[in-house]
């Protein structure tokens, strides 16, 4: 039976006579790839932040975030449901970047991390949708 004439509903369908339907299916990516590249940029950032100030206490926290992030990016993988570890680091950051951001008006890098931190959000909510 060629495309055609599914499209058009013929006869000898699946169950034996009527229209067939067609499901549209959404390509669904095994791991949660946004989730881990979040995670991926904001270790690489406190790397980074590291190397250009030196502060310690400032990487120990990035490495944290940037690990909870993963965690949270593997969970999601497993269970597209399961967002509140991810939501939850997510919003901490957009929280702690957008106070820096709002301090400083420096788009880099507390602008940056709090936009994608607010992009992850709203992307973790329509996962719950």
């Amino acid at each position: 039976m060629g495309l055609q004439e599914r499209a058009r509903g013929s006869a000898g369908g699946p169950r034996g006579g009527g229209r067939t339907s067609f499901r549209t299916s959404v390509a669904v990516l095994p791991m949660d790839l946004v989730g881990f590249g979040y995670a991926a940029l904001v270790t690489f950032g406190s790397i980074l932040g590291y190397k250009r100030r030196g502060g310690i206490p400032s990487l120990i926290a990035g490495l944290f975030v940037g690990f909870l992030a993963a965690y949270g990016a593997y969970r999601v993988s497993n269970d597209k449901r399961d967002v509140k570890l991810s939501l939850f680091t997510a919003f901490f950051l957009a929280t702690i970047m957008g106070v820096r951001f709002k301090r400083s008006k420096k788009i880099m890098p507390a602008g940056l991390v709090a936009g994608l931190s607010l992009l992850m959000i709203l992307r973790l909510v329509f996962l719950l949708l």
